[in-house]
């Protein structure tokens, strides 16, 4: 777009990249210049949302819920985030270190032993410091780090997923909103709406700074004696910041991953300590048990505001951790969005969803129930009143109680700043992505802009306030982009529609195409028992393929039709293209493709005893491979299969006005999405 490339060397989008940095440096200036009155106004801004729109955020997070594994539970499950034929970019044990890691890493190590400890010692309901204290403690750590949160990251990462790989657009908020609004999400309606998503994330990587800042300031403390103190905190902030610079330069591969995969190698080894020399038996008793009490009660919290006590634990505990999550959505969303290219919807609710969650609970499991195991059966209580006092030290305090503490508490100190690290670089990519329409590959200095603003940003929010003035700001914030994420939703089930309308459009007419005629049942034969070499595939491609596709072109052209055929000797591909004004376009391209000899076919005489490979020449329409092979066909035969695949394509025309959602001639490229040349190449084998 011409918005974009305002300098030299940059992808920078400036209706998105100037009111975000606008609005950001207005509350950077606002906030130094008086911290003590703008602490007051974030307090006073946290009570009336929090009292006034506590129940939306209820509400919006159990749809959010409903919404996701709905889909994931229907045949729109098995579509793919991109062409029917790509293979996912990541292994699933790399995918999930980068999407735990980004996720909430840091809040696990925060929260694990506080928020358990401070339920026993203040529930908001019943007696205070009991077994049912305990046991409600647990539950409430389950539900507010459980499923929900994962289905608001999921939500937002699946339908930027969705649109950015399977229909072509920018990776970006915006694209989610192509059909409710059309071509005008590149205008002022889709930067406003990418503000928003900018804002959110910053706000949200700021309260998990802080939160971090905090937390290795009292690591420190407990190590070397180091005082806790905001400057301190500022100071930790601006040194990870500087680390996180390096990361954010070296890229998502070389910086994001290895990082990634450092912090779980380093949480799964504390995690086996504690469980370890903890109590093992009593924490797996209590991970099965407090499992079967969350999902039994799950409906039930989800709808709980507590309406009859008026109580402002709600605000202060659930509706933060909700909006916080909401908040940090855009961020990570976008960031799972881009290393989730190539699974199916199903894998990928599943995976963002379930196996997060699960080690989640076996996390509050090990750490939650050690510490409370320790005040109840052990009678350490001075641990409740030391977390009471600062909930950033409760790690370290229980890490006391145990063996080899000041080993653990180095290693987790060590973890907390990889987990602060990934944090700040990952959430400088998306900003970065987001601020420049959705590129994907942008200058580093424009990473290393947004790497220290999110540090400036979490400086000046300590100053105004410490912890209470971020968790303000994340609350305000995540309210506006809420409803940025129901309207998002919306836009995914209206292309869903067109997706299941075009499947059964393209199969009416299958049983037509499986009656062979002439001599097709002898190639089909043909391709079962015999291996073609790549000189045979390509020869035939080049020859009868072509002049197939020739002959179609001619007679189309001959009825007014804009046809045209054309080779690409990169994929050794031949290609008919109809396009046709204010419709969806059709494509039929015969492509080689290498696959490896089948065991079985040396059993027999027809295997080519040392060949490896083999190759087919396979059909590729707009939505990727068809997954079968033409090698063999005369050119009659040809010709009839790219007849079966046309009638296909009118037929998905002539049932589509007054059917779909809305016009298809204006949002034709939901179902045209650009030719992928670099992932194609990497899915076929030259």
């Amino acid at each position: 777009m011409a918005e974009q490339g305002m300098m030299r060397n940059s992808t920078i989008l400036v209706p998105v990249f100037l009111p975000a940095v606008i609005v950001s440096l207005l509350l950077i200036i606002g906030t130094i210049s008086d911290p003590e009155q703008a602490g007051e106004l974030f307090q006073q801004a946290q009570s009336w949302i929090t009292e006034t729109f506590g129940w939306f955020y209820m509400l919006v997070v159990a749809l959010f819920f409903i919404f996701i594994v709905g889909i994931a539970l229907t045949s729109w499950g098995n579509i793919k985030l991109g062409p029917d034929h790509c293979d996912p970019e990541y292994s699933f044990p790399e995918w999930f270190a980068m999407l735990f890691s980004a996720g909430y890493g840091i809040a696990l190590l925060f929260f694990g032993v506080a928020e358990p400890v401070l339920h026993y010692a203040e529930p908001p309901v019943g007696a205070p410091e009991t077994v049912e204290a305990a046991k409600q403690a647990m539950q409430i750590a389950f539900f507010h780090w459980g499923f929900h949160i994962w289905a608001i990251y999921g939500l937002v990462g699946l339908v930027m997923a969705y649109f950015a790989f399977r229909h072509g657009l920018p990776l970006s908020m915006r694209s989610a909103f192509y059909p409710l609004i059309g071509e005008k999400i590149h205008g002022p309606i889709g930067h406003a709406i990418d503000v928003f998503a900018i804002l959110g994330t910053m706000f949200g990587i700021a309260t998990t700074l802080g939160l971090s800042a905090a937390q290795i300031n009292a690591g420190l403390n407990y190590l070397w004696d180091v005082p806790v103190a905001t400057w301190v905190q500022i100071t930790a902030i601006v040194l990870v910041t500087l680390a996180a610079t390096v990361s954010v330069v070296a890229g998502m591969d070389k910086g994001v991953k290895r990082l990634s995969i450092l912090n779980m190698v380093l949480a799964i080894a504390l995690m086996s300590f504690v469980f370890v020399v903890g109590p093992t038996i009593h924490i797996l008793e209590s991970f099965v048990q407090n499992t079967g009490s969350y999902l039994s009660g799950i409906v039930e919290r989800t709808f709980n505001l507590q309406a009859y006590t008026h109580s402002d634990w709600i605000g202060n505990w659930t509706l933060f951790i909700f909006s916080w999550t909401i908040a940090w959505a855009p961020f990570v969303g976008l960031f799972i969005a881009k290393i989730s290219r190539g699974r199916t919807i199903r894998q990928f609710v599943v995976g963002v969803m379930l196996v997060p969650t699960i080690f989640t609970f076996l996390w509050f499991s090990v750490f939650g129930d050690t510490a409370l195991n320790l005040i109840m059966n052990e009678g350490v209580t001075v641990l409740v009143e030391e977390v009471q006092a600062d909930k950033a030290v409760a790690l370290f305090q229980m890490f006391d109680l145990l063996p080899w503490s000041s080993f653990v508490s180095f290693l987790a100190v060590l973890l907390i700043i990889t987990f602060f690290v990934t944090s700040s670089d990952s959430g400088s990519l998306v900003v970065d992505s987001l601020a420049s329409g959705g590129v994907m590959e942008t200058p580093a200095w424009q990473r290393i802009f947004w790497a220290s603003l999110e540090g400036v940003i979490a400086s000046v929010l300590l100053l105004a306030g410490g912890l209470s003035a971020l968790q303000t700001m994340t609350i305000v914030s995540a309210l506006p982009f809420a409803v940025v994420i129901i309207l998002a939703a919306v836009g995914m089930w209206r292309a869903l529609i067109i997706e299941s309308h075009r499947e059964v459009s393209l199969q009416a007419h299958m049983a037509s195409s499986r009656h062979m005629t002439g001599s097709q049942w002898r190639h089909r034969l043909t391709a079962m028992i015999r291996y073609p070499t790549r000189d045979e595939v390509e020869n035939f491609i080049r020859n009868t393929a072509m002049d197939s596709m020739k002959e179609v072109v001619d007679e189309l052209r001959k009825a007014g039709w804009d046809a045209r055929v054309g080779f690409d000797e990169n994929l050794i591909r031949a290609e008919l293209v109809v396009d046709r004004e204010d419709q969806v376009g059709f494509i039929y391209d015969v492509r080689l493709v290498t696959n490896p000899v089948p065991e079985f076919a040396y059993a027999g005489k027809a295997g080519r005893q040392g060949e490896q490979d083999y190759c087919r020449a396979e059909v590729f329409l707009r939505r990727g491979g068809r997954s079968y092979d033409v090698y063999g066909y005369d050119q009659h035969d040809l010709i009839r299969d790219v007849l079966d695949q046309f009638e296909n394509y009118l037929h998905f025309l002539d049932n589509s006005p007054g059917k779909l959602p809305w016009n298809m001639a204006e949002h034709d490229d939901l179902l045209n999405p650009p030719e992928d040349d670099k992932n194609e190449k990497n899915d076929v084998k030259e």
